[in-house]
């Protein structure tokens, strides 16, 4: 009876042990000041969403030098232009969704990195590729931007997520703003690239032949190739990044290790892997297809979910969808398409020069700012306000742009009022859901899911990019060049609705633990431990128990 005792003592205190140095590292964790780790984590994850920006808005502007290199002057078919711009979106969707899972069951740090491999393999192969009477320059460029593709969708699950995981409480909404904030700066710099290459390549584009567009073709080459210089910068960083003490603790279920990492990091921003001393397994909830199901079939969980997936479907459906209104609002800032020249290759010098410098307008007239207004008010206002008045604000101005669209653009005083408009749409949009969207499902969900559940949500928004550059590229012309444009604009505006009512199923993740958020109680999180191979229910020589030594393995 005595020795049962004992056995159980010892049990009950190992958990204790167990628990109390989890929730002391996770304290740890949650009041940390700010560091440099802290500052380092952020640039490190930022660095990865600058490249991604750049390499999906550098598109736009070289997809119009290809038509002239390969169409002599002209430019893509409809099918070839949405093949190129589409494909990194399928390829994102399918990258959210494997990346998120594997996050989850192989490891952030073991995956970080991986897709940012992907990413500057797929850039160069863009780069580089060729066209021959076997293969088209299109379906090469296709196979390439779809690869690039599944690496930038690897980077949202595992950049928020991770960042997230290292946040401390105050400051975590503005760490993963600032994150995701160097998408702005990604457009920006791929517009400012492309005019200074357009320029330094003015005179042979100029004079160069029609049949032979040689330094057109290497611009582009150019603009998309520069976009994995600041992917390979980062790449060291990001596969030396220390693995989340919370994916330690939880998923690894090794606390010992998660701690030492915890001290360790917070103070020389270094971390030492020792699997020899640190090889205690403790009891904690197991991802799990059935367990997957049974926590997300409650209610309270999956209705999270599913704010955040249509929350950001709805958004990205006006966000990509704003783009086809690019060429109206460049037109009438003056920087749309020259025409009037006195020869072809004075008019194709021109038209890509406004649609860079265009390109820089727009990228500061409402992009950065928006982004930056979320990072200021994210951890004092709130993530739910700040996306609720977002999608309110956006779905009175795309009423306004839409149904009055005939109206505005009749006059020239209309068409600058439009063009404010639609900068107010794209601030709105980043001071809003599109940073907000990405922001609460690195928050809102238990470590064990959290990567897979922020990627169902970024793939769910990613389908709806591919609807609006599919669907929407396709209805636009319906009864004649941009004439169903006002019913596209009327659309967006009934999808941002949706979006106020998709947000009021998400929780206010301000100030609170990633622990209190995953509406698991933590009380006995850390469950009776598999203690067996670390000595109780052994027996010495004399038939003693080793719980003294088991004991001892657990202490603080």
């Amino acid at each position: 009876m005595s020795h049962q005792f004992d056995v159980e003592k010892s049990r009950a205190d190992a958990v204790v042990s167990a628990g109390e140095r989890r929730r002391a590292a996770l304290a740890e964790v949650d009041e940390a000041k700010f560091s440099w780790f802290h500052a380092k984590a952020c640039i490190v994850a930022g660095v990865g969403f600058f490249t991604d920006a750049y390499d999906i808005f550098s598109i736009s502007i070289a997809a119009t030098m290809i038509g002239y290199v390969y169409h002599a002057g002209g430019a893509n078919t409809a099918n070839q232009d949405l093949g190129i711009k589409v494909a990194h979106s399928i390829g994102t969707f399918f990258g959210q969704l494997l990346f998120g899972f594997l996050a989850d069951h192989v490891g952030r740090k073991r995956m970080y990195g991986i897709e940012l491999m992907i990413i500057i393999v797929g850039t160069l192969g863009q780069a580089v590729a060729g066209h021959a009477a076997g293969v088209s320059i299109y379906g090469v460029l296709i196979m390439w931007r779809f690869i690039m593709g599944m690496g930038i969708g690897g980077d949202y699950p595992l950049s928020a997520v991770i960042t997230s995981e290292f946040a401390a409480r105050r400051i975590r909404g503005r760490m993963m703003t600032a994150v995701f904030a160097s998408q702005g700066w990604g457009n920006f710099a791929s517009a400012i690239v492309s005019i200074v290459c357009i320029t330094a390549f003015k005179h042979q584009i100029q004079h160069q032949p029609i049949a032979n567009l040689k330094a057109v073709d290497q611009v582009w080459r150019l603009i998309i190739g520069i976009g994995c210089v600041p992917a390979v910068v980062a790449l060291y960083f990001r596969l030396t990044i220390p693995e989340t003490p919370r994916y330690t603790m939880d998923v690894e279920r090794n606390i010992k290790q998660a701690s030492q990492d915890v001290d360790t990091y917070l103070t020389s921003g270094t971390y030492v892997n020792d699997p020899i001393n640190n090889n205690e397994r403790a009891e904690l909830p197991k991802a799990s297809w059935a367990d997957f199901g049974r926590h997300f079939g409650q209610w309270k969980n999956g209705k999270v979910l599913l704010g955040t997936a249509w929350s950001w479907f709805a958004l990205d459906i006006a966000f990509y969808g704003l783009g086809l209104n690019s060429s109206t609002i460049l037109t009438t800032i003056g920087f749309g398409s020259a025409t009037n020249l006195a020869t072809k290759q004075l008019n194709i010098y021109q038209t890509l020069h406004n649609v860079a410098v265009g390109n820089i307008i727009l990228a500061v007239g409402g992009l950065i700012p928006g982004y930056y207004f979320s990072f200021f008010l994210i951890d004092s206002w709130g993530r739910k306000p700040i996306q609720l008045m977002g999608f309110s604000v956006l779905t009175v101005l795309f009423v306004i742009m839409g149904f009055g669209y005939d109206k505005i653009l009749s006059t020239g005083s209309g068409k600058k009022a439009f063009v404010f408009l639609y900068c107010m749409a794209n601030f709105f949009q980043n001071f809003g859901p599109n940073t907000t969207t990405f922001v609460i499902p690195g928050e809102a969900f238990p470590t064990r899911y959290r990567s897979t559940a922020h990627g169902i949500s970024a793939a769910s928004g990613k389908l709806g990019a591919i609807v609006a550059q599919v669907g929407f590229s396709r209805m636009i012309n319906i009864g004649g060049k941009n004439k169903f444009l006002k019913h596209i604009l009327e659309i967006f505006a009934f999808f941002m609705l949706t979006g106020i009512f998709s947000t009021l199923l998400l929780p206010e993740t301000k100030g609170r633990t990633l622990e209190d958020l995953s509406q698991e109680s933590q009380d006995h999180f850390v469950k009776d431990s598999d203690l067996n191979n670390n000595g109780i229910n052994k027996t010495s020589g004399n038939g003693s128990t080793a719980s003294e030594e088991d004991t001892r393995a657990h202490e603080i």
